[in-house]
């Protein structure tokens, strides 16, 4: 499939049961069409890693991922040498007593012993054209980390000292994610699109639930949907995304729920908060409140 259009976008999306709107398709073709990586930032749940999981999808492109953390390094992210098999191969010279040794130290720094991590894999060329590179949860990283990044994503290249420089053929499709524990610097954001991905509104959750729990009844959506909508406007530690909303949704009809209770939200709460100080906060008469109060705001 091509996305030679924002429509064509949204629809291939869609295909993959992603439903965006149509600013997320429009930056997204415009990603595709020149070359440029796509920074999304969102709260948790928003859908951001699951676009570059469409996007491969729709594409027939594989997905390579590289989820950061604090700590992480450019060798952790590009390659490392098999030590283990590097071991090996020179107890093997010892044993037999006739390698010369420079001729083992370059038999051993070879394609035969490196292991690929995301951005090397990135670089090599892929059966059905370039693939997508997830580079998620940027955030969790730290500053030299992006700096690391910023240049390898502004030459499509990395350097292997032993080996030399591996530049892509085809420059991967580049995605990044960030849940804004921190801010990332704008330096790397400036070689990117930017979108912030939100919640969505009320129509477009509805669709987004029947394209991922497409067994739950309409009014059994509109009443889940109402409700976390309803959820997010309250003060917690942290609001439930459109994940949780899908995942609370198939724990409800796992229990054949059919309609909303009390005590069905009292006793799946924890499908949609993942803090005990969130669920205290829903003890007592505040579920049913809320329950009334999203009711009432179902559009017609």
């Amino acid at each position: 499939m091509k996305f030679d259009s924002i429509d064509a976008v949204q629809a291939g999306l869609a295909q993959q049961d992603y439903i965006c709107g149509r600013s997320l398709a429009t930056v997204t073709f415009l990603a595709l069409k020149l070359g440029r990586p796509l920074f999304l930032e969102g709260e948790a749940g928003t859908g951001k890693t699951e676009i570059a999981k469409a996007i491969a999808a729709a594409l027939g492109r594989r997905l390579i991922r590289l989820q950061c953390y604090e700590g992480l390094d450019a060798a952790s992210a590009v390659y490392e040498w098999n030590f283990a098999e590097q071991m090996i191969a020179i107890r093997a010279a010892e044993a037999t007593g006739g390698t010369d040794r420079a001729a083992l130290k370059a038999e051993l720094f070879t394609q035969d012993y490196l292991i690929e991590r995301p951005l090397l894999q990135a670089m090599r060329p892929q059966p059905g054209g370039a693939p997508v590179l997830l580079i998620d949860e940027l955030d969790r990283t730290d500053a030299p980390f992006e700096a690391f990044l910023l240049e390898a994503l502004s030459d499509f290249q990395v350097t292997i000292p032993e080996l030399g420089t591996i530049k892509a053929p085809e420059p991967p499709i580049v995605i990044l994610t960030s849940n804004r524990t921190r801010e990332v610097h704008d330096a790397l954001k400036r070689r990117c699109l930017y979108h912030w991905v939100d919640y969505p509104d009320f129509d477009r959750e509805i669709d987004i639930l029947h394209a991922r729990a497409p067994q739950a009844s309409a009014a059994l959506s509109r009443e889940v949907v109402a409700f976390v909508q309803r959820l997010r406007t309250e003060d917690l530690f942290k609001k439930p995304g459109v994940a949780e909303t899908i995942d609370w949704a198939k724990c409800l009809l796992a229990l054949d729920v059919i309609d909303l209770s009390p005590a069905v939200i009292a006793d799946t709460l924890g499908a949609i908060l993942k803090y005990q100080d969130d669920i205290q906060k829903l003890e007592g008469s505040k579920a049913k409140q809320i329950l009334d109060e999203a009711r009432a705001s179902i559009p017609v």
